[in-house]
């Protein structure tokens, strides 16, 4: 649900904060109030359309922001998921309007587009006016409330299942198809392939080994002067430095007896002299396992070559070129069994659509059932919401091919008046008229979609009187399934609300605010007293109110 809402500097709003519980709550108030605007407000956090008119004068930039409680199972947590955003049992949404156009939203804190904001949780409220956010104005929401109504979800689920599996079958046929059509230029081609790299005899590293051999044989004369010639020096030739350091260790070692700090030097040069003979022995055998062979060096060159035209022709790396090879081989079988694979295909493709036509059926036979029912139970409902002509109606029209919620479409059809033609509800239905079926709909199939909120503006035009204390009763039956806001001027309605809120509009200083006030038990009583008999109502609207009040305390559907 909806816990809080603040909007700062919206249109003569100018800082407001609203905090909302279960259950049924209505804004009331003199028109030209402000209430609509607070609807107004909301619908542009689920991705209304953004208007800068409607900073508040003198303001350079306005602010609203939602607070909603997520249910443990709430599909928009998945949704968030998907998205890479934040999840947690709290939404936070801010959506921000700028006079320079530089308008922003944000969901826990994260900056989404506005397009995001109306995917990503556009479906949690319902508004019901003059608003864009109405599930009755989208045709393909129509079929889940009918399978709602109808127990269809666990069968719906079970249908898509199989029309997953169905559709990932068909797409592998039809690849494995074109594959067959392609056949024998494709084997060529992979065999050319497979015999290229297998002549190349390819091994892993073998690039990075040969690189190196190819900087030795090409610095080997190099490598063994300097090897050679510092063996000689060292050791090998007349005069070598270890011959001249072991003749100094012996000198000092016969000055021990006269200074023993020679003797230590001695010593230290001794150390140093075998450090030196084994770096010696080293460079004398480095030397002696360098070969410069000219054809050998030829031979890594080619190598190197080969395995470069390679790594161009078909990857970047060695490794890549090894795992290109055995995939090719894999393919290459699968071509050469092409046809038993495709007869398997084949089989497997008309198994899973016997399936899904038999599970598509099933949900047919179910929808047509339930059709009939729906369109009963909501003409009763509509009856008892002063539209006691209404003709109401689903219609299942089917598809040429299986979708993935069935074999059909769905689309409500609404005749309001006795009389008149049945046309699609989508087209033809007043704000008012779309609230009142709204609220049927919620007492046939309540849980038809992933709403938590649902807000109506205009659920009381053009009733009253009896009609009005029914839409009031049903709209708090409502609220024991999901939140419900509703904006009314009838006090029938108004007094069945678990939360009163009272919209007023002050002046001050040549500028116009909109406050919001939640009203305890005798302020209630005097404001539906004050929407009983205008703003001067006396002592008898009170009573009449207050005997409003205690109807309303009735069980649910005592008064229908």
């Amino acid at each position: 649900m909806m816990t809080d809402l603040i909007i700062r500097n919206f249109a003569i709003i100018e800082n407001l904060h609203v905090t909302f519980e279960r259950g049924f709550t209505v804004l009331t108030g003199e028109t030209g109030a402000g209430k609509s605007i607070i609807i107004d407000a909301v619908n542009l956090l689920l991705g209304g359309r953004a208007r800068g008119d409607v900073i508040r004068t003198g303001a350079e930039s306005a602010s609203v922001e939602a607070v909603f409680s997520l249910p443990t199972g709430a599909p928009v947590r998945q949704r968030l998921r998907d998205a890479e955003l934040p999840v947690d049992d709290e939404l936070v949404v801010r959506r921000t309007l700028s006079r320079t156009g530089k308008n922003r939203a944000f969901i826990n804190g994260s900056v989404v587009s506005a397009n995001q904001l109306r995917e990503l949780i556009g479906d949690l409220v319902n508004i019901y006016g003059q608003h864009e956010h109405q599930t009755l104005q989208r045709p393909e929401m129509h079929l889940a409330l009918l399978d709602e109504f109808a127990a269809l979800p666990a069968d719906l689920a079970a249908y898509r299942c199989i029309f997953r599996d169905y559709c990932q079958l068909q797409d592998e046929l039809a690849r494995f198809e074109t594959a067959l059509r392609e056949r024998q230029q494709r084997i060529d081609y992979l065999s050319f392939i497979q015999r290229e790299l297998h002549e190349a005899h390819l091994q892993p590293g073998e690039d990075e080994t040969l690189e190196q051999e190819r900087r030795l044989l090409q610095h080997a004369e190099k490598l063994t002067l300097a090897s050679a010639g510092g063996y000689e020096m060292l050791y090998g030739g007349e005069q070598a430095v270890c011959e001249l350091v072991g003749g100094l260790a012996d000198q000092l070692a016969d000055l021990r007896a006269i200074d023993p700090a020679l003797g230590e030097l001695s010593d230290s040069l001794r150390g140093s002299l075998y450090n030196l003979e084994d770096i010696a022995m080293q460079l004398r055998d480095y030397a002696e396992k360098l070969e410069f062979e000219p054809q050998r060096q030829e031979q890594v060159e080619e190598r190197l070559a080969l395995i470069e035209r390679l790594k161009r022709k078909y990857a970047p790396t060695l490794e890549e070129l090894i795992v290109f090879l055995g995939r090719t081989g894999q393919e290459l079988e699968d071509l050469t069994a092409g046809e038993s694979r495709r007869e398997d295909l084949l089989k497997a493709c008309d198994e899973q659509h016997a399936a899904l036509q038999a599970a598509a059926a099933k949900l047919t036979h179910r929808r047509q059932q339930a059709a009939q029912q729906l369109a009963t139970a909501v003409e009763r409902q509509l009856a008892d919401l002063a539209m006691p002509g209404a003709r109401f109606q689903l219609r299942l029209s089917t598809l040429e091919a299986p979708g993935p919620d069935g074999m059909e479409r769905g689309e409500f059809y609404l005749a309001a008046n006795p009389g008149e033609q049945l046309q699609p509800l989508s087209k033809i239905a007043s704000g008012g008229e779309l609230s009142r079926i709204m609220l049927a709909l919620r007492r046939c199939a309540p849980a038809g979609d992933d709403l938590i909120s649902l807000i109506f503006d205009e659920v009381d035009a053009g009733i009253g009187g009896a009609a009005a204390t029914a839409v009031g009763e049903k709209i708090r039956c409502t609220g024991n399934e999901l939140q419900v806001l509703c904006v009314t001027h009838l006090p029938q309605v108004a007094a069945f609300a678990d939360q009163h809120y009272r919209v007023t509009k002050t002046a001050s200083d040549n500028r116009t605010t909109t406050r919001v006030e939640c009203l305890d038990a005798a302020e209630r009583e005097h404001e539906i007293a004050r929407m009983l008999g205008g703003s001067h109502a006396g002592e008898q609207a009170l009573v009449h109110a207050r005997e409003l009040i205690s109807l309303s305390q009735q069980p649910d559907g005592a008064l229908i």
